[in-house]
């Protein structure tokens, strides 16, 4: 994937095997990814001064401390941030989405999911 060169990513997931699972499947596809827990993990990643902003964040919804919703919240709105947001989740109510999206997601990915198609997804909002 030609447009996954050097873009950093940046997953917060609750479950070991979906971050083990995806990052090894991005690293294959050229991305640097940096993986953390939940919400507020994600959330000390973005306002770290040594660190560099990711070019994307995965935000899944349900997380122990800080879930999906509001580290989006806090992203969009206490930090400013622009960055694509796709919030991956088990929750495919429409009213879910239709909350991320207004919050500002880019995206909205249910599980169980194709990680070829969160790939595509991703090249298409880098």
């Amino acid at each position: 994937m030609s447009d996954s060169l050097e873009a950093h990513v940046l997953l917060a997931d609750d479950q070991p095997e979906v971050r083990q699972m995806l990052e090894a499947k991005f690293r294959r596809e050229g991305y640097r990814i940096t993986t953390v827990e939940d919400g507020a993990e994600c959330l000390d990643v973005l306002t770290d001064e040594e660190r560099e902003l990711p070019d994307l964040v995965i935000l899944d919804v349900m997380m122990p401390r800080m879930d999906g919703f509001r580290a989006l919240d806090e992203i969009r709105e206490t930090h400013g941030l622009s960055m694509p947001a796709i919030m991956l989740t088990a929750r495919g109510q429409e009213e879910d989405t239709v909350r991320a999206l207004d919050a500002g997601a880019t995206d909205y990915v249910t599980k169980p999911f194709s990680p070829n198609e969160l790939l595509a997804r991703i090249a298409r909002h880098l």
